[in-house]
């Protein structure tokens, strides 16, 4: 009998893990422009993403496929996190010294632009602050999720995937 996968013993994928699902983007293309990465290791049936993507930059190879994205033909448009119903997209580029990662935001409240955050690793614990500098709100967005994009040092790129609201 196979080992059970690490993401569905604890919910909640490695960084190696997404390296070895579904690979990463060059560092040269994280930081031309924002560039969509998958968070979702699960054959599902489940296709939003790949419909929604205006350059077919998504791939999946049935409607089950765990989804690619052609980091080459993605325009960094987000569409892909807003219509996630799983909230398994992220937008990831690098600025400088800093990062910033577009994410959905399911929590109350939902931080302000300008906003300092903490942010939370993807087991949910602290790891540093951050400062929001985009929201498209729930209203906005294409799918039930409010959208943020939020600043934060380069080395949390990978490991920063919620926020949550200083005070709460």
């Amino acid at each position: 009998m196979s080992e059970i996968p690490h993401f569905l013993r604890e919910g909640y994928l490695t960084v190696e893990e997404l390296k070895n699902y579904v690979g990463l983007p060059s560092e040269e293309r994280l930081r031309a422009k924002p560039v969509a990465v998958p968070e979702c290791p699960q054959e599902i049936p489940c296709t939003p993403c790949k419909e929604i993507c205006p350059t077919n930059a998504v791939l999946m190879e049935n409607p089950n496929a765990v989804p690619r994205v052609d980091y080459e033909k993605c325009i960094g448009c987000s569409l892909c996190v807003q219509i996630c119903p799983g909230l398994a997209f992220f937008m990831v580029h690098y600025l400088g010294d800093k990062a910033r990662v577009t994410m959905p935001h399911e929590l109350l409240p939902v931080p302000k632009v300008g906003e300092e955050v903490v942010l939370l690793n993807r087991e949910g614990k602290e790891v540093g602050r951050g400062k929001v500098v985009t929201l498209i709100p729930r209203e906005r967005s294409k799918g039930d999720t409010p959208i943020i994009t939020v600043e934060m040092p380069l080395e949390l790129a990978w490991d920063v995937r919620a926020v949550r609201v200083r005070g709460e």
